[in-house]
């Protein structure tokens, strides 16, 4: 990935998996405009990288995020990197990024931190953490998080955390979907390794197709859908990676993967 002048999160990458940090610890990571135009960036650098097969999103210290920074209203503010566009903009690239997501919550995961968690494939959080949507609390509500939120909670469960603005248990949220796994805090960095060699051992290629077949097909009526996946598999077939994946099965061995 490129090395790039960061100053609200941190980007690293070992062994196929690149890994974002919220990094402002001091005030649990809160979600302004210029931590959100750090991660289009990092994120788009994760998605142009070859070697990268996973991104996990995570924050320093004991907390994902808090949500919205309120006191950061201006984008660009001490930083080079040129404006990619706003959190919206961020809610959407990972539905386009072609690799799957982990989001690590090592503690509180609130409003548009939330949305995150959210927007990721895979979500594991440590026994500790404690997520929600206390916007209606402020006199406000989780506009834009509600998008994504309602596709991962059931409606009664997606109500009653936003029109109370209730805190939630990490069993909790495990329990209305939010989250896809909850471990001991003190097992939560092996979980989330364990998942992303699992997910960097599998073909880019299948992950990339597949991973555009399911957000293309999900809001597409029944008789659109299963032509369209159809198609898909058609076209994945047609690939390096399936073929070898096919020829190692029937020779009982590992598939060699080249992502195409």
């Amino acid at each position: 990935m490129e090395a790039r002048e960061y100053q609200t999160i941190l980007a690293s990458a070992a062994d196929g998996v690149a890994t974002l940090t919220l990094n402002v610890p001091e005030r649990k990571n809160p979600l302004g405009p210029l931590m959100v135009n750090e991660l289009l960036w990092a994120l788009d650098d994760a998605q142009a990288d070859e070697s990268i097969r996973v991104v996990v999103l995570t924050g320093a210290g004991k907390a994902f995020s808090a949500g919205g920074d309120l006191k950061q209203m201006s984008a660009g503010d001490g930083t080079a990197l040129e404006p990619k566009g706003d959190y919206v903009d961020l809610l959407l690239r990972f539905g386009s990024l072609g690799k799957p997501t982990i989001a690590r919550v090592p503690g509180y995961a609130m409003g548009g931190g939330l949305g995150l968690v959210a927007s990721c494939d895979f979500a594991v959080a440590c026994e500790s953490a404690i997520l929600g949507t206390p916007e209606i609390r402020r006199g406000l509500f989780p506009m834009m998080i509600m998008a994504v939120l309602q596709r991962v909670v059931p409606r009664r469960q997606l109500m009653n955390m936003m029109l109370l603005g209730e805190r939630m248990s990490a069993e909790e949220a495990l329990r209305v979907g939010l989250l896809s796994h909850v471990v001991p805090d003190e097992a939560l960095d092996e979980k989330v390794g364990a998942l992303a060699r699992s997910l960097a051992s599998q073909s880019p290629t299948a992950l990339r197709m597949g991973l555009a077949a399911f957000h293309a097909q999900a809001d597409l009526p029944l008789p659109d859908a299963l032509p369209h996946l159809r198609d898909q598999l058609f076209a994945l077939l047609g690939t390096q990676d399936a073929q070898e994946g096919l020829r190692a099965f029937l020779e009982k061995r590992e598939p060699r993967w080249t992502g195409r």
